[in-house]
Parts: C-alpha cells; structure tokens; sequence
C-alpha cells in the first residue's frame, strides 16, 4: 500500500507562530493537505505585551535551527513590535506574515488598506478572541468585578467588529453580547482565514521536498 513518508526534520516547515492563530494554522494544514507543516506558539498573551514577542521569536528560531529545521515560517504580523520582529526575521533569514497583525491579514491585506481609517475607532474580534473573551479581557481588566471600568478602557471605540474565521452561531453569541456590554455598535465580517492560507501554502511551497512519498 502507498503510504505518504513523513519527512525529515530538516525538511518539513515550522511554522513558529502566535497562540492566538494556532487553531487557525491547524485547521488549514488540514485543508490543504501540508503534512509536513509543523506548529508551535509563542504564549497567546503576547498580543498585550508586544515587546516580549521578538526576543523570544529569536530565542525560539535559534532552538528550532539548533533541533534541526532548516525551513522556518513566523506566524505573526508586525504585532505592535515597531519593526523588531522584522530585525529578528532578517538576523535568521526567515519570513513571516506579511502584514501589521492578524485583523489585517484575516481581512486580507488589500481589503484591509481599505477599511483601516475608518475602522480607526473600532474594537477587533476574532474566533480566538470570542473563544477567550472571558479570560483575556474580563477577568484580566477586572470588567468581571468593576464593570465601571468599561468605559476607562473602551471609551474611545464606536464599533466592535467581529472578524469570522468560521460560521459558528455560539461565537456570534459571543461577540453581539461583548458589543452590547461594551457599549458598542456591532459588525460582523465573515473573513474566512484570509491571506493566512496563501501565506502558509506559500510557504509550504518552498520546502524542496514538499509532497514527497514513498511506498512500502
């Protein structure tokens, strides 16, 4: 029977990227059929102390060149490093999302360049955030206990829009009912995964030996 070899360390891809995308990165390594794309994250919470993600991305690329991986992919925008992140990519030779942040390339960097002035004011959501809005913004800012406190740190938005990676009913739940505590208007955007998985394909594209198999 033909089996798919599973290649060897030096030949798949890594992708080394942001806890807060990693259901994502999954989700189209199986769509797309990228057996040898490997995942690991830097810690979700990184999204609120940005100057923490390039030093440890350069920490992680040196481990993961020191295991073995020749092809690395970092699954991160810029993130609010102010080029730092760039820096490290550059230092190693690597490649990451093209891109500001994850609200960018979900909606596509085009569609994105678009919208971005006018969504100066607006709150982003996505799965992940809908998934974990107890744990990343209630309990965290202390909204679970003073509610007063919303408007200290959501005064100066007018708009939560919620960017959809998927069509799931109790994520829009989610969503609707953070606009309506927050005391925001509400947008839904069904953005799909974006140019994530041109990224991620594109990437995959350039292992060598990308879809070798053998038979045994």
């Amino acid at each position: 029977m033909a089996q798919r070899a599973k290649p060897d360390i030096a030949d798949r891809l890594l992708v080394i990227g942001c806890g807060m995308i990693a259901r994502e990165v999954l989700a189209i390594k199986d769509q797309l059929g990228l057996d040898h794309l490997e995942l690991t994250c830097l810690p979700a919470e990184f999204h609120f102390y940005p100057d923490r993600i390039a030093p440890a991305m350069d920490k992680a690329i040196v481990q993961a060149k020191a295991e073995g991986y020749r092809n690395i992919f970092v699954g991160y925008g810029d993130c609010g490093t102010g080029g730092r992140l760039d820096g490290v990519c550059e230092k190693h030779g690597v490649r990451r999302m093209a891109g500001p942040h994850c609200f960018a390339f979900y909606q596509g960097q085009e569609a994105y360049r678009k919208v971005a002035d006018d969504d100066m004011m607006s709150f982003y959501m996505t799965d992940f955030l809908c998934r974990q809005f107890d744990a990343f913004f209630m309990k965290p800012l202390g909204l679970d206990r003073h509610p007063e406190l919303i408007a200290d740190y959501f005064g100066n938005y007018e708009k939560l829009i919620y960017l959809a990676q998927t069509n799931d009913p109790e994520l829009d739940k989610v969503a609707e009912a953070a606009a309506v505590l927050l005391g925001l208007a509400y947008e839904r955007r069904a953005t799909g995964y974006g140019d994530l998985t041109a990224g991620l394909a594109k990437a995959a594209a350039k292992v060598p030996s990308a879809g070798h198999a053998e038979t045994g």
